[in-house]
């Protein structure tokens, strides 16, 4: 499925863009889908199993920031979880045993959309070792001016951990007034509909607001190679866990390989997702406009 340019990419880089991956039906549905969430939306007034509300949000004007498990609440989305095509490009990153892990939709809605300060997903669920990756399927065109995920090139190297804790607890993000990497080399991880981007569980990566007129959906979906075992929750039953295999054969012998871990505890203040985890760092670095920030924000969960 990959050339062994974009393999050597994927492990210089820690990111790469895969086009054609979804064909124009399968975002057609995605988007549709989608739609009817945000309709649904109307109703809730706070976060839920299911929402992640913008601070903004209202019955008169849906705003919804993520959709948590969204393979668990339509078939449209659970879909993908196997789908043969991102199985494929896995394989030839990790080999053949691959096991699923989760799965969220951050949606960008046009003129609004939150920004997700830099991070690295590996401060969120460290395992034995790090072939992990995110996939992101883009069911719109990401451009700049959308707020498409950015990455630091090559941050998802070496053996130091990059520090997510603010006043000694956990905040998922990392200060950047402490200039662990280098934001100015950040790029663009940008493409067409259809297009997916995986990057490195410990890559470095974050996206701005959405201050434009095109909305950009992004499907992401976390998977692992079958021998990384989580370090923070462990599975419930090994059923369960060989439940979510998604290709190959599973092992209940992890592969421990030298990389640098730091627990997220103490948990952060502000639970629910990584937009509430977010809100105990003082120095941000990406901007939110004034219009865009509420008379009085939503709980957290």
């Amino acid at each position: 499925m990959l050339t062994q340019a974009q393999i050597d990419e994927y492990n210089e880089v820690g990111a790469i863009v895969v086009p054609d991956i979804l064909s124009a039906a399968e975002v057609q549905e995605l988007r549709r889908v989608t739609d009817e969430f945000v309709e649904k939306s109307r109703a809730v007034t706070t976060h839920d199993s299911t929402f992640d509300l913008e601070d903004t949000h209202s019955a008169a004007q849906p705003r919804v920031r993520r959709i948590k498990t969204p393979h668990l609440h339509h078939p449209a989305y659970g879909a993908l979880v196997k789908h043969p095509k991102i199985i494929a490009v896995l394989q030839d990153l990790w080999g053949p045993d691959i096991r699923f892990d989760t799965a969220k939709l951050n949606l960008k809605s046009a003129g609004y959309g939150a920004a997700v300060e830099w991070h690295q997903d590996w401060a969120f669920y460290p395992h034995s070792n790090d072939d992990l990756a995110a996939v992101g399927v883009m069911m719109d065109d990401m451009e700049l001016a959308n707020g498409p995920l950015m990455i630091i090139p090559g941050s998802h190297k070496g053996d130091k951990v990059f520090d997510h804790h603010a006043d000694g607890k956990f905040c998922g993000a990392m200060d950047p007034t402490k200039k662990e990497v280098d934001y100015s080399k950040a790029i663009a991880l940008t493409g067409k509909a259809g297009s997916i981007t995986v990057h490195h569980v410990r890559a470095v990566h974050g996206s701005a607001v959405n201050t434009s007129n095109k909305d950009r959906r992004l499907l992401l979906f976390q998977f692992r190679a079958a021998d990384a075992w989580p370090f923070v929750v462990q599975p419930k039953s090994l059923e369960e866990f060989d439940a979510l295999m998604v290709a190959g054969e599973p092992t209940i012998e992890p592969r421990l390989t030298h990389v640098p871990v730091r627990m997220p505890f103490p948990p952060a203040d502000l639970q629910g997702s990584i937009y509430e985890n977010q809100k105990a760092l003082a120095n941000r670095f990406f901007d939110i406009p004034e219009t865009l920030k509420p008379k009085a924000a939503i709980p957290a969960e």
